[in-house]
C-alpha cells in the first residue's frame, strides 16, 4: 500500500519580492498606482497572503495605503 504525500510549499515573501510583484502588475496594467495595496491579494495566492501583510506592517505599509506608496520613486529615462 502506498501513500501519496503532498506537501504544500508556502513562499515568505519579503518586501522586495512585495514591490517587485507590485509593480510588475502595475506595468503590465492589470492594478492601477492609486489603488489601495490590499489590491494586490487578488494576485497572490491566499495561503501566501498572511506572509505578505505580515511583511508590510513590519515595514509599517497599511493595508489601505496606495499601491504607490508601497513602489516607491521610480526613475523614468527620457526616450
Amino acid at each position: 500500500m502506498s501513500v501519496n504525500v503532498v506537501s504544500a510549499i508556502s513562499v515568505q515573501y519579503s518586501l522586495d519580492v512585495i514591490k517587485e510583484e507590485a509593480r510588475r502588475l502595475v506595468y503590465k496594467g492589470v492594478v492601477s498606482r492609486q489603488q489601495p495595496i490590499y489590491t494586490l491579494c487578488q494576485y497572490i495566492p491566499a495561503r501566501e497572503w498572511a506572509w505578505v501583510e505580515c511583511e508590510l506592517e513590519k515595514s509599517n505599509y497599511l493595508l489601505r495605503d496606495r499601491i504607490a506608496d508601497l513602489m516607491g520613486r521610480e526613475e523614468w529615462q527620457n526616450d
